[in-house]
């Protein structure tokens, strides 16, 4: 288990790099794997930091997506607990960025790379002003 779980790539995945790509080709900047609050050892796979904007697109497996989260068939001792935990950390995430003022765009690995890229910018251009 322990090489297929070093395989899985905790930064630069496909649906990031789609929707990194789309934001960068209409102009936008931002920082990649990113600690909005650097005392909170959480990175955002995307970050404005000036219009305080932290993206995260969470992978269906690891987060649990409502709906295409499949439970493992074996070792279900081991991966129930992992991705409940998962589930509780992203939401004591967003609770601790929210706090500190900032806006929590949460996607899943499976949503359009063109509607996510779209719904990212509309909201950092109007932090803008």
């Amino acid at each position: 288990m322990r090489r297929s779980m070093k395989a899985n790539r905790g930064r630069d995945t496909q649906p990031e790099l789609a929707v990194r790509r789309l934001l960068h080709a209409v102009g936008l900047r931002y920082r990649v794997n990113f600690r909005p609050i650097p005392r909170l050892n959480r990175t955002a796979d995307v970050v404005f930091t000036r219009q305080k904007v932290a993206v995260f697109i969470d992978g269906c497996f690891w987060h649990g997506c409502p709906e295409h989260y499949q439970r493992p068939v074996s070792n279900r001792e081991y991966w129930d607990p992992k991705v409940a935990r998962n589930i509780a950390r992203d939401l004591d995430t967003t609770r601790r960025l929210v706090s500190a003022s900032w806006i929590v765009l949460r996607y899943w690995e499976h949503e359009a790379p063109e509607e996510v890229a779209k719904s990212i910018a509309a909201c950092v251009k109007q932090r803008v002003g």
